[in-house]
């Protein structure tokens, strides 16, 4: 996409203009008519278009080709070159998106001003492209567990089709890295991905930033959707998304076409939806606060995000990805993490999911001396707690018990902490807290304790006591 295509009905003109170019080095294409222009941008896009406002015999003028140009592909600049060029002509393609504009008999010093400038434009927008590519596909799904590999067959499944996805999930679980990964296994890799951020955006400027804009003073503006044409709409926490606009968004996705705010064209949009949500949906729809109609059009393939308490057999190998993350991106040091610290972090409550332990690692690296393991002490332990001289200092609960009470109570929820820990795997267990199998079952028997299955763990819970008679 790095060529320059000349449309001119004239070809004295195309081809005089192309041996300018091809003597600077510029690879050309030309066309002399809206059919062969339309045919040649749509077997490949080109990095420039220099368009001919006047085209004798052709279904559309430069206009109407550069609004179709601007729908379609929008990273394109477009050169307007004119005979019969005058302020209005000029205004006018402006409002519809063209790069400049340059009148008949032009110089060929200022064509070529214009060009290098356009030229330039459409390398760094591609790079742009290429970057927002590559964070895309460097975010990696990371995970062993149960619960992560059914999430991740589920998202293997849908990467190749074009279905709608709704993932639902506490926040901090990683709701968007699977909306990504989605995206960049699917054949729309290349395409963009965009992110609507529902509860970010102020209800009054949701449809502005969607759909874009028209105006005299500052011509067209695209929104989001505009600019996720081809690819990827991803919204985010899509239960905040004002009434209002959920109905127009309904009207997208049945037509796959929306007007700008101020505008009168329709704009075609070729997009694959995703979206996400923390909330009970049926619960919101039952309130008033989102409308059925599109709840359906959406959960198409719903598909549950694990918490970070689904998935403690994960917390390892994704604190060491974390590590790795921020060498990278900041230069923080790589440290391992020592068994008592992943002990820890693997029975630490973590009420922000996937998102807290990556706040916390990068704490951990930016406060500590960037030497040796990283030690337990160096995490934060909300539970019991030692002191200066090592004495563990008890739970108010805890220290109210007789002996023996107190002792089971600690026992059994040390070993729920430890059979979660290892994700319901009572060989695991049994070796990490130092007895024999046969002996931790008859340990968990006398505490109450029982295994059930859950999301393809093992999870232990509480032995409900049978109801009196």
């Amino acid at each position: 996409m790095s060529d320059i295509l000349i449309v001119d009905d004239e070809r004295d003109i195309r081809e005089l203009v192309s041996d300018i170019l091809e003597d600077e080095g510029y690879s050309t294409r030309l066309a002399g008519n809206s059919d062969e222009c339309m045919a040649a941008i749509n077997a490949e896009p080109p990095g420039l278009l220099i368009l001919d406002i006047w085209l004798k015999d052709s279904r559309m003028d430069g206009i109407d080709i550069l609004k179709a140009v601007k729908r379609d592909n929008p990273d394109v600049p477009v050169v307007i070159i004119s005979g019969h060029g005058n302020i209005e002509i000029a205004v006018a393609a402006i409002k519809q998106g063209a790069y400049d504009f340059i009148e008949k008999p032009f110089n060929i010093d200022q064509l070529m001003v214009v060009i290098r400038r356009a030229m330039e434009t459409s390398r760094l927008r591609r790079e742009n492209a290429s970057l927002k590519r590559k964070e895309v596909s460097n975010s990696d799904m990371i995970g062993k567990s149960a619960a992560f590999r059914a999430m991740l067959s589920q998202l293997d499944k849908v990467t190749k089709s074009n279905g709608r996805v709704m993932l639902r999930g506490p926040a901090g679980s990683g709701k968007e890295i699977a909306a990504r990964y989605i995206h960049a296994h699917s054949n729309r890799a290349n395409a963009p991905f965009v992110t609507v951020n529902c509860a970010g955006v102020e209800p009054e400027r949701m449809e502005e930033v969607l759909f874009g804009r028209e105006s005299a003073e500052r011509g067209v503006e695209s929104g989001l959707l505009e600019q996720a044409h081809g690819g990827v709409v991803y919204f985010d926490e899509v239960a905040d998304m004002p009434l209002g606009t959920q109905s127009k968004i309904l009207r997208v996705l049945v037509d796959q076409q929306f007007q700008r705010v101020g505008g009168s064209d329709n704009v075609r949009v070729d997009l694959r939806v995703i979206s996400s949500t923390n909330r009970d949906l049926e619960s919101e729809i039952a309130a008033d606060r989102f409308r059925e109609e599109l709840y359906h059009r959406l959960n198409v393939v719903p598909i549950a995000v694990p918490s970070l308490e689904e998935r403690r057999e994960d917390i390892p190998v994704l604190a060491k990805h974390f590590i790795e993350m921020c060498n990278e991106t900041q230069g923080l040091p790589v440290r391992e993490l020592s068994e008592e610290a992943v002990a820890l972090l693997q029975t630490m409550s973590w009420p922000g999911n996937v998102r807290q332990l990556k706040n916390l690692v990068e704490r951990v690296l930016i406060l500590g001396d960037g030497t040796g393991p990283i030690e337990a002490r160096e995490l934060p332990n909300e539970e019991e707690k030692a002191d200066d001289s090592g004495r563990v200092v008890l739970s108010g609960a805890l220290a109210t018990l007789p002996l023996r009470e107190a002792r089971e109570a600690f026992e059994r929820e040390y070993l729920l902490t430890q059979i979660n820990r290892f994700g319901g795997n009572i060989s695991r267990t049994a070796s990490f807290v130092g007895m024999e199998r046969s002996a931790l079952h008859r340990k968990l028997k006398s505490l109450g304790v029982v295994t059930s299955n859950k999301s393809g763990a093992r999870v232990a819970q509480l032995d409900e006591p049978e109801p009196a008679e």
